[in-house]
């Protein structure tokens, strides 16, 4: 017999298979990561005979995407179909998530920190994604409330901290009170400074934040 089949099926039978199998998981990849370069290799799993891996040339290297195979037989049989064949495939979804998303570290889909998380609350599923990367480091929190100058929105104070500060010093802004007195407008902003190769003490904290109310007082901005 062919010793490349199991000896309960015919050659015919493995081909019709191996080309569903094939098929099918070509197009799971290739709605997953576009049309790429992919091939088969050959390999050994316990539960299919015969068995292959999938890999993709992705990010100019080639990246194992998933294993699979033609059932055994035997697994059916003890399941109570025994006239049926089957296929079977097995994806980590951590890994494909990891090259789709440019994710550096594995230990991140077991975080519960809210700047990893709330990158992939999306309202379209089908909206491009890529993990920013963001710091273990200690962070340090600062308010400033300030009278608005004239035209001033809030949009354009996420982009001055962005502009005047240190680069990579802000990790994030939130606008968390605002009231209006007679025809003048007050913003308080929460900002969060965080370092990317240390932690950034009290002292320097303080004296970015410094740097950032005195030039709101250049724009026209009144620190309260």
């Amino acid at each position: 017999g062919d010793a490349s089949i199991q000896p309960c099926h015919t050659a015919e039978a493995v081909k019709i298979m191996e080309y569903s199998l094939k098929s099918t998981l070509i197009g799971l990849v290739q709605s997953l990561f576009g049309r790429c370069k992919y091939r088969w290799v050959e390999a050994t799993f316990p539960f299919t005979y015969p068995s292959f891996e999938l890999e993709i040339f992705y990010n100019d290297e080639w990246l194992e995407v998933l294993g699979c195979g033609i059932l055994m037989q035997d697994i059916l049989v003890k399941s109570a179909v025994p006239n049926k064949v089957g296929w079977a495939f097995g994806l980590g979804l951590e890994r494909l998530a990891m090259a789709m998303f440019n994710i550096p570290d594995i230990r991140l889909f077991w975080s519960e920190d809210e700047r990893f998380l709330k990158q992939f609350r999306v309202d379209n599923i089908h909206r491009p994604i890529k993990f920013e990367p963001y710091s273990s480091f200690t962070s340090r929190t600062r308010d400033i409330a300030f009278w608005l100058p004239t035209g001033f929105e809030e949009m354009d104070f996420y982009d001055f901290v962005r502009d005047k500060l240190p680069r990579d010093s802000v990790e994030d802004i939130k606008l968390i009170d605002n009231f209006t007195k007679e025809d003048r407008t007050s913003h308080c902003y929460r900002v969060t400074y965080r370092a990317w190769d240390r932690h950034l003490t009290v002292e320097e904290a303080n004296m970015i934040h410094d740097t950032l109310a005195a030039e709101v007082g250049k724009i026209g901005g009144v620190v309260r």
